[in-house]
């Protein structure tokens, strides 16, 4: 099916550009979303009229997005999460978790807007990938640990996922004369 793009959607095309798109995504997707009109020559000709409407429209949003982009940049999250002595998280971190950690700093941005393409599962350091607008994307910088003390050990560039980093023992100098008690009697008769 041709459409008439509405918007500039990514990978396929810019605003007022007439692409051919799979039936079912134009019907389900493109369409309803208002973000593109069938091709014809009573909809090209709606288009022409209301194209300088949807030009400052676009132009309005992308600002916004802008201006947001630019208050998050160069920011690093904190999210607090159980895990193992392995940095293997108890759960994981999903779209919906950064949400709430940037809701909680003061930005609202959509679950859609998060391209997180498999959860996190471990703690460190993580990069995720924001788009704004279809123009305007940005980077943020997530800090996964399991306290507010190792995340701020993490961001100074330590690692967390061994037990010298947790606990400060040293693991190739631990003995078994350390857990256990050589003199003690073996099978528990005491004489």
């Amino acid at each position: 099916m041709n459409v008439i793009l509405l918007e500039r959607i990514a990978k396929l095309g810019q605003m007022g550009e007439t692409v051919k798109v799979k039936d079912g995504y134009a019907r389900n997707f493109l369409l309803p979303q208002g973000k593109a009109l069938r091709a014809n020559d009573a909809n090209k000709k709606r288009f022409e009229s209301e194209r300088s409407t949807l030009e400052a429209r676009n132009l309005e949003r992308k600002s916004e997005a802008q201006t947001v982009a630019d208050a998050l940049a160069g920011k690093t999250f904190v999210i607090v999460r159980s895990a193992g002595e392995t940095g293997q998280l108890y759960g994981s971190v999903a779209a919906r978790d950064i949400i709430e950690a940037l809701a909680a700093e003061g930005f609202n941005v959509g679950r859609n807007q998060v391209d997180l393409n498999t959860p996190i599962k471990a703690i460190g350091l993580h990069t995720v990938t924001l788009h704004l607008h279809a123009e305007v994307e940005i980077t943020v910088d997530l800090n996964v640990a399991r306290s507010a003390e190792e995340a701020s050990r993490q961001a100074k560039g330590e690692s967390l996922t061994s037990a010298d980093a947790i606990y400060g023992v040293d693991e190739d100098a631990l003995r078994p004369e350390d857990f256990f008690d050589p003199d003690a009697d073996r099978d528990g008769d005491e004489e």
